[in-house]
């Protein structure tokens, strides 16, 4: 059963872009990520990119990933797709692949994604998975694509589950 979440962000396709691939940019926004890094490459090689979730404050666990493709379509949409995966023994995510959509909707973006991952850990970590990762997932994933929105369209610079948004003052 993969995961699935869809915001409209009322914010050019170009910004919007730049603000979920650019890694430092990206790793501002998405409560799933401490960090995210592209490793070197050479010509002509897919991107590939390090990241880092801490658990907690002791505990980080790492992956890594590849940027399978993007795509700029004729009707304006833009899809990128990445696989990933995680070595750590102490990461319940083995690996997995999904898509990022970018589809320009009047004065706005409809940004969505779909992804699907396989646990580690035998019949423990897929009810691990089934009762407690999976829908953090997609909570988290939820949360996290909310984020651009409210930064693009509000302003708000930074917002923690939980608390409240800190806008930015508009100057005229």
């Amino acid at each position: 059963m993969g995961l699935y979440v869809e915001t409209r962000v009322r914010a050019g396709l170009e910004t919007l872009w730049e603000r979920a691939q650019e890694p430092d940019r990206h790793q501002r926004w998405d409560l799933r990520f401490t960090e995210i890094t592209h490793l070197p490459r050479a010509d002509g090689e897919p991107q590939r990119f390090r990241y880092a979730t801490r658990v907690l404050p002791f505990l980080t666990v790492f992956g890594t990933g590849v940027a399978a493709g993007e795509r700029e379509h004729p009707d304006g949409t833009r899809t990128s797709a990445p696989r990933f995966s995680s070595a750590h023994p102490l990461s319940l995510l083995a690996e997995g692949s999904g898509y990022w959509r970018y589809v320009p909707d009047g004065d706005g973006v409809r940004f969505l994604t779909g992804y699907d991952y396989r646990p580690r850990w035998g019949r423990f970590g897929a009810l691990a998975d089934r009762l407690v990762l999976r829908p953090l997932m997609g909570w988290a994933t939820a949360w996290s694509f909310d984020r651009p929105r409210l930064r693009l369209e509000d302003g708000v610079t930074r917002v923690r589950p939980g608390l409240r948004p800190v806008r930015e003052e508009r100057r005229a």
